[in-house]
């Protein structure tokens, strides 16, 4: 099956839902897959991977070698790496080469980046350059010090108007389509309806023109804190906590069932 493109996600406004889930490894990318629109390299792996604070602790670096293990598991689904922070803020020269060496050493086929009015030249200069930018707006990880500064965007009229302006500028600044994160639904509706590019919710409307999560909160396998929003669909942290538990007590016990005869030994 042809792997589903850039132009493809973005003529999908107001059409068939877009799914979409964050993809760390090559495994997760091959189980995911075939269920999803497109996969993103979500420098959420901060948290729910490398156990920090925030998501503010990841390096071009680790999101290159994390894009290129998902673009190796996904065959389908369009494939989107999170620029970093500190890649791509200073200025659109900068933003241009991280964007190019995420595509460079990845293969994936689109990169994302967190900023309204203030990342417009930036998101103008990577498309220029040939390299097709997912927008994202509201609730921004990256600009928080600690867990304590996710806040709900949009609350009041000064905020709901920034988050719009944000939404109208980055879709003229060339953007194929904006993740909406942790926004109070009227506004994310507003922007959905207003806007010509598709929109991903997360924490915002189901208006949306799609939902994406991240996959650890999804199954159950960070155990931290989960967001109200998000319904769990599996508990596999507790599964895997049961498997390690079994495991424990087979190597304790000197009890392998179904292993006698691999190693030559006949079972007493």
């Amino acid at each position: 099956m042809a792997r589903i493109t850039v132009n493809e996600l973005k003529a999908r406004k107001g059409g068939m839902p877009i799914v979409s889930l964050t993809a760390y490894t090559t495994p997760q990318a091959k189980f995911l897959d075939p269920h999803c629109d497109f996969l993103l390299v979500g420098d959420s792996l901060a948290m729910v991977v490398y156990g920090l604070e925030t998501t503010r602790g990841v390096t071009l670096d680790i999101m290159c070698a994390h894009g290129r293990a998902v673009t190796r598991g996904a065959k389908r689904a369009l494939v989107v790496v999170d620029l970093p922070h500190g890649s791509y803020e200073s200025s659109p020269e900068l933003a241009v080469a991280s964007a190019h060496r995420v595509i460079d050493e990845t293969q994936a086929q689109a990169v994302k980046l967190e900023g309204g009015e203030e990342m417009a030249e930036q998101i103008a200069a990577i498309t220029a350059a040939g390299v097709p930018v997912l927008g994202h707006i509201g609730l921004l990880p990256q600009k928080a010090e600690h867990r304590g500064a996710f806040k709900i965007q949009g609350r009041d009229d000064a905020g709901a108007r920034q988050v719009m302006a944000d939404a109208k500028v980055i879709a003229e600044a060339g953007v194929f389509a904006m993740v909406i994160e942790g926004t109070v639904e009227p506004v994310a509706r507003d922007i959905t309806e207003q806007i010509d590019v598709p929109t991903i919710g997360i924490g915002a409307s189901p208006a949306c023109d799609g939902q994406i999560l991240v996959t650890q909160d999804m199954v159950g396998l960070f155990a931290d804190f989960t967001p109200k929003f998000v319904k769990q669909y599996a508990d596999l942290g507790s599964a895997l906590e049961k498997a390690a538990k079994e495991y424990a007590r087979d190597v304790r016990s000197r009890q392998f069932p179904g292993l006698e005869h691999c190693f030559g030994v006949e079972k007493k």
